[in-house]
């Protein structure tokens, strides 16, 4: 029972950490990438559906993206998504396909996203620590009841901090390195 609750915890630190990434890919950096966009959800013959569901996303240049709609017919759909997106990026439509060239980014900007990466970071930690302290609730609940001793309660809070400090190691180092990756023109 313990060790289900470890991995439980485990389970919800990972998607925590899984989730940060998630949002570092979406930061503009000043290098294309297709995360930026592939989210975006367009309206395409009466549903609205994800970009990457209705296109093909490439990066033809380190600053470009290229996007290329399966059905021609959307390219004003996609467009549209794009620009209610606001990305601060603005569409070119050559009617085959859109381009959207990212700007250089200004020091301003760039000290705006390590803002932002840190504050991903600390959210993560923030779920961190709500999952230990859910876990540790749980374990002390089961120590109550008398289903494991005050000795193994002891052992188990001293695994589930091990694993605290592992993810907050891999968010700390996920998040300097994407820090660097921002700041480097």
């Amino acid at each position: 029972m313990s060790d289900q609750i470890l991995n439980d915890a485990k389970g919800k630190m990972q998607k925590a950490y899984d989730y940060m990434h998630e949002e570092f890919a979406k930061l503009q950096t000043g290098r294309a990438n297709a995360a930026l966009v592939e989210n975006i959800m367009v309206e395409s013959f009466g549903t609205t559906m994800p970009l990457k569901g209705i296109a093909s996303i490439s990066i033809p240049e380190s600053n470009q993206i290229a996007i290329q709609p399966w059905n021609r017919d959307q390219l004003p759909n996609v467009e549209k998504a794009i620009t209610n997106a606001n990305l601060g990026l603005n569409p070119s439509n050559d009617g085959l396909m859109i381009r959207l060239i990212l700007p250089p980014l200004t020091e301003d900007r760039r000290k705006d996203l390590v803002k932002l990466v840190h504050k991903y970071a600390e959210e993560s930690k923030i779920s961190i620590r709500n999952a230990r302290h859910e876990a540790k609730t749980q374990l002390e609940a089961l120590e109550k009841s008398k289903e494991i001793s005050e000795d193994q309660l002891g052992v188990f809070e001293k695994k589930l901090q091990e694993v605290v400090d592992e993810y907050n190691k891999k968010v700390d180092e996920a998040s300097k390195n994407k820090e660097q990756d921002v700041m480097t023109v």
